[in-house]
């Protein structure tokens, strides 16, 4: 079975998405309607904006859902048996099952943007990659921090899991994971604590935006971050949204259960091919491709 997966926040690069537009009719219209429905010229910045202005939250999720979906739309015979999406990339995969129009999507998508900038500016906060340790010692580390709040936030494949917190939190629990054995513990240069409870701001502004958006029944489970399970009911995958902002993402546990649904061909869309690096650490018997 071929399970299709979709970057997150962090695999834009400066002229991502050019050559679909130049080559391609379809994806062309497809950047014109974006630029439209957004009210500025997002593929401009992404066919020609610096690293540093594609970093900006608002520019960023919208730029890689983009260059995700258009990409996925303009595949031949597109027909996912299953799909999944690290963080962002739940609502690219969203797209990519047909559970949202485009326009619908990349409209939640600017919203989250835009709700997530704003709980950055008001809580200042960060996260950090730690390298080498089990699960079950991070979150024990992090829940042992009372005084501040810090999170296993991302759990991306065995031995590479993200915290996330308040600034204080992030560097206490760093230090103490370090002598924990941690290999590493490195800061991230992200705006802020994503996917934990300082996004809730973020999550109250996103749910009244899912709530008047309409969601189709998909053409293919979404196994979605907040559990790592499958889903095709409109009104779980909404609520699954919802919670996604303040929750950890499950990736590995998501990987592993696509797997033994009978996943055997992971294919990445989007920007870059992190997510095919991994999906081997992961599980290495299982084979990996770009779109």
């Amino acid at each position: 079975m071929k399970a299709y997966i979709f970057p997150g926040q962090g695999s834009q690069f400066s002229g991502m998405g050019k050559d679909l537009y130049e080559n391609n009719f379809y994806a062309k219209e497809l950047f014109e309607k974006a630029d439209i429905i957004l009210g500025f010229a997002i593929s401009k910045t992404m066919f020609e904006g610096t690293d540093e202005e594609l970093k900006a939250t608002r520019i960023t999720q919208p730029a890689v859902f983009l260059h995700s979906v258009i990409k996925a739309m303009c595949i031949d015979n597109f027909n996912p048996d299953m799909v999944a999406g690290h963080s962002l990339g739940e609502f690219s995969a969203l797209v990519a099952n047909r559970c949202l129009s485009f326009e619908d999507g990349l409209k939640l998508v600017y919203k989250r943007a835009m709700a997530m900038q704003k709980a950055c500016e008001q809580n200042p906060s960060t996260m950090a990659a730690i390298l080498g340790l089990d699960d079950e010692i991070v979150e024990k580390i992090c829940n042992s921090i009372n005084e501040e709040i810090v999170v296993a936030a991302n759990f991306n494949c065995p031995g590479q899991i993200v915290i996330s917190g308040s600034i204080a939190g992030v560097n206490i629990a760093c230090e103490k994971l370090k002598e924990a054995g941690a290999k590493r513990a490195l800061i991230l240069p992200v705006g802020g604590a994503f996917h934990s409870p300082l996004m809730q701001p973020a999550k109250i502004e996103l749910e009244e935006a899912i709530a008047t958006t309409s969601f189709n029944t998909p053409i293919c489970p979404v196994y979605q971050n907040i559990s790592a399970l499958p889903f095709v009911n409109p009104t779980e995958i909404k609520q699954n949204l919802i919670l996604q902002l303040t929750a950890p993402v499950r990736w590995t546990q998501s990987v592993n259960k696509m797997i033994s649904d009978g996943a055997t061909l992971f294919t990445e869309v989007g920007p870059g091919n992190v997510l095919q690096g991994l999906v081997k650490k992961i599980n290495r018997e299982v084979e990996t491709a770009s779109a």
